[in-house]
């Protein structure tokens, strides 16, 4: 059987394939991997703790409720932040001396599903092994505590949504004496929070930090999360940054663990190019860690190139931020991230955080003295195209005598001035054929060659 967890937890339909019964069990399983039997002071004898946040979709109300009841049961006390970006409960997790946290959310995915990750205690998320373990234990029978031994649940969303704040503003805009410094002033910045997570976050942290925001898709009201807004949807805020005269503009998923950005014309300004304004930013200020940043391969050929004349070195993973953080935790790095916009900056953040990503990203603006498109600009992405190859066998992409020589042609008509990847789906029976050249018209007509031959070789 395929594993249930994904490449960002337990996904589904809610209600259909995830239910309430499905995150009370998860919520038992979690506990008895998770927990840790050792006390704390500051606690009674065995007291432990877990903390659960989630994003505005409706389905988040019962399965919030079913986690939590499942954790309780399990002996443990829970604190239900309510509603908080993923990277505020990864962030909370590390600070507030909990043995896990768990999100409620499908991130960039429409309405009607809901997913469920968990992080571990310092706020990062599960490896594969031990997302396996509460797998494997999953709706197994064990001596469950009774009387004083079961947790409570309690909810405090005020205080849990302004310690985030207050440590993401302070990122970037520390008090001194007593005053909140203003390192934005004078931005004018479009903020457009996919009536999901951020929708309270991101615009406070922005004007705090002394930004003049205009602020898009922040009225949340169950259903409309990612609906035509947000970084999947930027069509919204690349108009409203024009008509607003606003510097830029960003865009955040309904969980807020990723952002996108748009310059001043109303350009989309994607991952890539924001992790390569950020990682020389970092090298100027010399806080990135071996000159390196660690990108994905799915990450464009421009920015590793761009990078190489600038002297910082790219380490590429698998897709997925989880893969990003375990080379950056390997290999000391502290910068990573994914073109579709997940950042990860270790100095503050254990996890992609979109809103970290927005005020990082804003400042470097500020401190440069340029805007967003003359940055951009310094990191070309060399034209790309994209073609899904369904109802073939995936896996064989990797071993088809066909397909890997016809790879091998293109990659030598490419030579040095691009690539090919053949990657196939974590969920689906389709391949992803990828070509990266000098002009469109070359990108095109390789990924159509190669997509035609995984079609011959490789269809069901």
């Amino acid at each position: 059987m395929p594993r249930m967890f994904g490449t960002d937890g337990v996904r589904g339909l809610a209600n259909r394939d995830l239910t309430a019964q499905l995150a009370l069990d998860l919520g038992d399983a979690a506990v008895r991997v998770l927990g840790s039997d050792s006390a704390r002071p500051e606690q009674p004898t065995g007291r432990r703790r877990a903390l659960i946040g989630r994003d505005t979709r409706v389905s988040g109300d019962f399965l919030s409720n079913a986690l939590a009841a499942g954790m309780s049961a399990g002996g443990f006390d829970v604190i239900d932040a309510g509603i908080i970006p993923t990277p505020g409960v990864a962030y909370l997790t590390s600070v507030l001396n909990v043995e896990m946290g768990a999100v409620i959310s499908a991130s960039h995915n429409p309405m009607p599903d809901n997913g469920i990750k968990f992080f571990a205690r310092g706020g990062f998320k599960l490896p594969d092994s031990k997302e396996d373990e509460v797998e494997d234990v999953l709706g197994q029978d064990w001596d469950r505590p009774t009387g004083a031994g079961v947790g409570r649940v309690s909810h405090d969303s005020n205080t849990a949504t302004n310690m985030y704040i207050d440590h993401l503003v302070a990122t970037i805009a520390p008090i001194v004496d007593g005053t909140q410094t203003k390192p934005l002033k004078g931005l004018r910045v479009v903020a457009d929070c996919a009536n999901g997570a951020t929708s309270v976050v991101a615009p406070e942290a922005l004007r705090r930090a002394g930004a003049d925001v205009v602020v898009i898709n922040a009225s949340p009201d169950g259903y409309n999360i990612n609906k035509n807004a947000g970084s999947t949807h930027p069509e919204q805020l690349q108009a409203m940054v024009k008509a607003s005269q606003a510097d830029l503009g960003v865009a955040f998923d309904g969980d807020a663990d990723r952002c996108l950005a748009v310059d001043e014309d109303g350009t989309l300004v994607n991952g890539d190019q924001i992790m390569g304004i950020l990682a020389r930013a970092k090298q100027r200020e010399g806080k990135l860690n071996h000159n390196t940043l660690v990108v994905t391969v799915m990450s464009n050929l421009g920015l590793k190139l761009a990078l190489k004349d600038m002297g910082i070195t790219t380490v590429q993973t698998n897709v997925g931020d989880r893969y990003v953080l375990e080379e950056m935790l390997k290999g000391d790095y502290s910068l990573g991230g994914e073109q579709s916009g997940h950042v990860i900056n270790r100095e503050f953040a254990t996890t992609g955080d979109g809103t970290l990503t927005a005020l990082t990203l804003c400042k470097e603006v500020v401190d440069s003295g340029r805007s967003l498109k003359s940055l951009a600009a310094d990191f070309p992405q060399l034209p790309q195209q994209l073609i899904n190859v369904p109802n073939v066998d995936k896996m064989a992409a990797k071993t088809n005598k066909a397909v890997l020589a016809a790879v091998a042609r293109e990659e030598e008509l490419l030579g040095d001035t691009g690539r090919v990847l053949l990657r196939p789906s974590g969920t689906e029976p389709l391949v992803r054929v990828m070509a990266e050249a000098a002009t469109q018209e070359q990108a095109d007509a390789v990924t159509a060659r190669l997509a035609q031959v995984v079609a011959d070789e490789l269809g069901l």
